[in-house]
């Protein structure tokens, strides 16, 4: 008798869990939407102004840069962003990398802090965040988040290691707990154990402290990308 009221305590409170976290997906959904809502209104007007800018600078390439990204589960889809980078940057990577000081900090990071392939407006709209307002086109198609791990590249993937199945259990998010826990000032491996604590306790309260500190980071961190 007893085990039998040990095991329906158990069921009770693994569908409550279960109950509880659904509505918090909902909750998340619902507000990833309204928010991306509002962003996309700005969004128009802030691509004529980075583009104009771009211009009178002589860049002339796309305005947008599209890359592959690991979304949920493991499927990949495309990212949308404002263009900060040369336009064959993907393609100067392996010759950055050449330099020895330029590799040691990528194998470090998975980032070059003075990365000689920015451009002087990608410099300026990195440190702002607005190069990642396109994101917002993901958030409403469903492939992201606006809280959530960054979405790593399909090259990443073995550099996360233990970290990886845990990490893409998670839709990826615009903004998380790495991005305002030091950016730049963390390595890759301080980023993965962010995300891997943000996976196993992801609720409405810690969104809304990573949105808070987001703000803050923005406006006040001078530690942009």
């Amino acid at each position: 008798m007893n085990n039998e009221v040990t095991l329906n305590a158990k069921l009770m409170d693994k569908n409550s869990v279960e109950m509880k976290y659904d509505t918090y997906l909902i909750f998340k959904r619902f507000g990833d939407i309204t928010i991306s809502l509002v962003v996309v209104v700005i969004l128009v007007p802030v691509a004529f102004l980075v583009k104009v800018a771009n211009l009178l600078n002589k860049d002339f390439d796309k305005l947008i840069y599209k890359q592959d990204r690991i979304g949920q589960n493991g499927r990949l889809f495309t990212i949308y962003k404002f263009r900060s980078m040369r336009i064959n940057a993907d393609e100067e990577l392996d010759t950055i990398l050449k330099d020895k000081n330029y590799k040691k900090e990528y194998d470090l990071n998975k980032k070059i802090s003075d990365d000689p392939r920015i451009t002087k407006v990608g410099s300026f709209i990195r440190k702002t965040s607005i190069d990642e307002l396109p994101q917002v086109i993901n958030v409403l198609k469903g492939d992201m988040s606006i809280v959530g791990n960054r979405p790593y590249l399909p090259r990443e993937k073995d550099d996360m290691g233990i970290y990886y199945d845990n990490i893409i259990s998670t839709k990826p998010g615009i903004t998380g707990l790495w991005q305002t826990s030091g950016r730049n000032k963390t390595t890759f491996n301080k980023r993965l154990e962010y995300e891997n604590y943000y996976s196993n306790n992801r609720s409405f309260m810690l969104d809304c402290k990573i949105l808070a500190k987001t703000i803050k980071t923005v406006l006040f961190d001078k530690n942009g990308k």
